[in-house]
């Protein structure tokens, strides 16, 4: 049975926008979340209470629901989480929490700051350029998390004159071009809800450039509200219509629609809404016709995550208990990109956890390079791990092959110039 984390996710993505403000931004509430749902099994007492509030739900049904999303990644949606850290820092409790991760995670020593930024292009389609946490002598481990999507639009957009945005809107002066619903495969309605009121929306439906779906898809739902109302409000309302929409067969508006004949008619900062004769063929007589204009837009944006309600200072004492260094320095941080526009959408969004520690007193290190510059040995001995309960098979320890190396050749002109093959 799968968790639903629809409710949960929600109210965290409403902690999120809280604390990053109604400025222009983009984030990634999946992505935090995911990141406080694989840190959270190992949590006790306080430290576990705290990260279920954050969570929205108890830990093993969160830790249920990363596992499920992240054994079936959405065929638009790519998605990775990693798990690094020093080598020689660990303990049985550590290990043990590091070993019940989901199998897709990715584990092992902590790479450095061009290969974490190398992890989070690849990890996102190219659209975030480097890692959102800069990685010093200090840290010890890093929990990661990406989430990407590049699609086009089912239907493209039509182009519209800015002036349509209406004669309320500071941005119809400054744009020469928008974008405007096209007659069929969006979906435009006026909606009533509970925390912004009655709102616009526009959904887009979208496909994926060049891959089969298989049945699953992704869905852009634009909600504006009257210009009075908070962003946090909109957001909320966002959230609640989307999920409304995604569980509305495709064509079909969901049960928070409300009837164009229900709205006065004439200007306002929402819609424009006027009447005219036509031949239609509704039962009543009484037809209603939705477009929806819209600006393209993209942001580039970077988060803190330091903040107490958004889990992750539960997340250092986790990990503080399991390395017996309560007290953990941490930092929490995401990086988010999208864009918009006439034919399609793009996003993604790398969000990083570190713990550190003070760096050690000074000292003296003693630093050797080991030559093997006259005749020595090799030795090739076999692993072997297929025994019962992964005791070790028949081959395990075995020398296989042996040299002794007195005649060495210099290395190829292929191989210095980074030229190999099989041979």
């Amino acid at each position: 049975m799968t968790t639903d984390i629809r409710t949960p996710l929600a109210r965290y993505a409403d902690r999120l926008h809280a604390v990053i403000g109604d400025g222009h931004h983009v984030a990634s509430p999946l992505g935090a979340w995911l990141l406080l749902a694989l840190a959270a099994p190992a949590a006790t007492g306080p430290t576990r209470t705290a990260l279920e509030e954050v969570l929205g739900t108890d830990v093993e049904a969160a830790a249920t629901a990363a596992d499920a999303l992240l054994a079936a990644p959405h065929p638009l949606v790519p998605s990775a989480t990693a798990f690094w850290h020093r080598p020689g820092v660990g303990t049985h409790g550590l290990d043990g929490w590091r070993a019940a991760l989901p199998a897709s995670t990715a584990t092992g020593a902590l790479p450095d700051q061009a290969a974490l930024d190398a992890w989070a292009r690849e990890h996102t389609l190219g659209l975030v350029e480097g890692f959102p946490l800069k990685v010093s002598p200090r840290v010890l481990l890093v929990l990661a998390s990406a989430l990407a999507t590049r699609v086009s639009w089912a239907a493209p957009f039509e182009v519209a004159p800015g002036g349509a945005l209406g004669p309320g809107s500071a941005w119809a002066g400054g744009l020469r071009r928008v974008l405007r619903s096209p007659e069929y495969g969006h979906r435009c309605w006026i909606a009533d809800t509970a925390r912004a009121g009655t709102v616009a929306v526009h959904a887009a439906p979208a496909q994926s450039a060049g891959a089969d779906g298989g049945g699953a898809g992704l869905l852009v739902v634009s909600v504006v509200a009257a210009p009075d109302v908070p962003a946090g409000d909109v957001l909320a309302a966002a959230q609640e219509l989307t999920t409304a929409v995604a569980g509305t067969p495709e064509h079909e508006l969901p049960a928070q629609r409300r009837s164009l004949f229900d709205v006065p008619l004439g200007e306002g900062p929402l819609w424009t809404l006027r009447e005219e004769p036509t031949h239609t063929y509704a039962p009543d007589g009484r037809e209603e016709r939705v477009t929806a204009v819209l600006p393209c837009w993209s942001a580039r944006s970077r988060h803190e995550l330091t903040a107490p309600g958004l889990g992750f200072p539960a997340v250092a004492g986790m990990f503080g208990e399991l390395l017996g260094s309560p007290g953990l320095e941490f930092e929490a941080a995401q990086a988010a990109t999208a864009s918009y526009g006439r034919y399609g959408f793009e996003a993604a969004a790398v969000t990083g956890f570190a713990s550190a520690v003070s760096l050690p007193p000074e000292g003296v290190a003693r630093v050797a390079e080991l030559r093997f510059g006259h005749p020595y040995a090799v030795v090739a001995v076999a692993t072997d791990g297929r025994g019962d309960g992964g005791a070790a098979g028949p081959w395990h320890g075995l020398p296989v092959f042996s040299a002794w190396v007195t005649d060495p050749q210099e290395l190829s002109e292929a191989d210095a110039a980074g030229r190999h093959g099989n041979g």
